[in-house]
């Protein structure tokens, strides 16, 4: 047998750089919530965040308000910064310092989940922000009328018998559907292959993500090859977008620039923007398939939550009518009119405050080593993010904080000067779902539109009420995800005097 002095002589170099290394990271100055920073001990307070997320995050933001604290995920630290003021110095830091796309990137592994260009070149943002959000009172009809279709095909009822359906499956393949008719417009909208692979790739993202991000950054790049579907995915979109690309190309090419009748919808902007960039159909049906995971992935959520606590409390139904019902007689399903829904549009915020979208917010990377204002140093390469679910249930900001109080930003709002702060799009440092500042989500515009009309359609079309005990599903955590219950069961019936 050989002599092992050698070998052994390695292993302690090896622990020693490691020690040191670890005893030199600028992190170790910012207290650790949820675990030890030690090395390899603080795999398990990772391991707890993934199933106790919620709990690790509530002991920070009550230990260190207005400070920092660092949670041990399976691939990296993340620093949250607590309270207001640091959660508007990160929302206001330039992307030379807290970058937001490297943030998201290494969130949602967009590189992989999602693919290179998207994560290099998210042209999409300003489609959203400059032909989406500007366009809507054109486009909104449209959608309105292709929810009113989906509502009624995913939501069968007849008579005066109840039906169960699978919340989260309707709401995903309503939104699909509505969403589509602006962005591929019809007849591919009800195309249901099309359909399917859009919800599949916005499914594979959530779960892709979830597995890339227990692995260290070094063996990303083979993880994310390995199980990563946004190349498989996209292989299947193409036969779906590249009759509706050569279509659209040859008319184009016939009628040139002036055409008259050119489709004012998501893939014409994207094609449009594509001919300076990679105008591949392979291309564009990756940027289609992201605009697709935005908005199916969060309104579905969104909806199915809202619906959850529809359902639990049906005496909330009457007072939305009472509401929704002369509105929409008198202006029709418009902008104008949903904008006049306060009731509607607090129910909706409410159920976004109390459930959210992610338990943490606004995250960002450090492009280059800063200091925030507390004092705290973050290394460059440093996540840094703000705590979502508890800023949204700290009785100090939200009265009686714990509680689903579907009116209660429609009272807020009633206060003198208070009329827009509390609508459902609106962002601040005390309500980010949506994130906050020049980052902050740009559908969320055509989201609430979309969810207000489709709450607004089933609460004058549907009675609901849960079934058995008739409370709400529970949510499932894992790490920073929300996510409605997804087996939850909602009952329906058609309202016997409806619109």
């Amino acid at each position: 047998m050989e002599d092992p002095t050698v070998l052994y002589a390695c292993l302690a170099i090896a622990v020693a750089t490691f020690v040191v290394r670890w005893y030199r990271d600028p992190l170790r100055s910012i207290p650790t919530v949820g675990g030890s920073d030690l090395p390899i001990l603080s795999y398990i307070g990772a391991l707890r965040w993934t199933r106790r997320g919620r709990e690790i995050l509530q002991e920070g933001y009550d230990g260190y308000r207005g400070s920092t604290f660092k949670i041990a995920m399976l691939d990296r630290w993340i620093v949250i910064a607590n309270g207001p003021k640091l959660a508007d110095e990160v929302r206001r830091r330039p992307d030379e310092e807290l970058n937001f796309m490297d943030g998201l990137g290494a969130f949602v592994q967009t590189k992989y989940t999602l693919g290179e260009a998207i994560h290099n070149d998210p042209y999409h943002v300003d489609i959203i922000r400059e032909k989406l959000t500007r366009g809507l009172p054109a486009v909104l009809p449209d959608v309105i009328e292709e929810l009113t279709l989906a509502v009624r095909q995913y939501i069968p009822t007849e008579g005066d018998e109840w039906v169960s359906v699978n919340c989260s499956k309707a709401a995903r393949d309503i939104v699909a559907r509505a969403s589509n008719r602006v962005f591929v417009g019809l007849p591919a909208c009800r195309n249901q292959g099309y359909l399917d692979l859009a919800i599949d790739f916005t499914l594979s993202v959530v779960k892709d993500r979830a597995i890339i991000n227990m692995f260290p950054e070094l063996l990303k790049p083979i993880v994310g090859r390995v199980v990563g579907n946004a190349t498989r995915n996209v292989r299947r979109a193409v036969p779906f977008v590249a009759p509706l690309v050569e279509e659209r190309r040859r008319l184009m090419e016939e009628y040139g620039e002036d055409w008259s009748e050119k489709p004012n919808d998501m893939l014409q902007w994207i094609m449009d923007e594509a001919a300076s960039r990679d105008s591949s159909v392979k291309a564009i049906a990756e940027r289609l398939l992201m605009v697709n995971f935005a908005a199916i992935h969060t309104s579905s959520n969104t909806i199915t939550h809202a619906l959850y606590h529809l359902a639990e409390m049906p005496e909330t139904l009457q007072p939305l009518r009472e509401e929704i019902e002369p509105l929409v007689k008198e202006e029709g399903w418009t902008k104008a009119a949903m904008g006049k829904m306060w009731w509607l549009d607090s129910f909706l915020r409410e159920s976004q405050r109390y459930n959210g979208i992610n338990i943490v917010s606004l995250t960002r990377m450090a492009d280059k080593d800063i200091t925030l204002s507390d004092g705290t140093f973050l290394p460059k390469g440093t996540l840094v993010a703000v705590p979502a679910y508890s800023t949204h249930r700290d009785d100090a900001v939200y009265a009686d904080a714990l509680v689903f109080d579907p009116f209660r930003f429609s009272r807020m709002r009633a206060r003198e000067g208070e009329g827009t702060k509390h609508q459902f799009v609106n962002t601040s440092v005390e309500y980010v779902p949506f994130g906050h500042g020049k980052h902050a989500c740009p559908g969320r515009f055509f989201a609430a539109n979309e969810l207000k009309a489709m709450l607004a359609y089933i609460v004058l079309n549907y009675d609901v009420k849960l079934p058995g005990d008739g409370k709400r599903p529970l949510n499932m955590y894992w790490g920073p995800t929300v996510l409605p219950a997804p087996a939850g069961q909602v009952l329906f019936r058609k309202r016997q005097v409806s619109l």
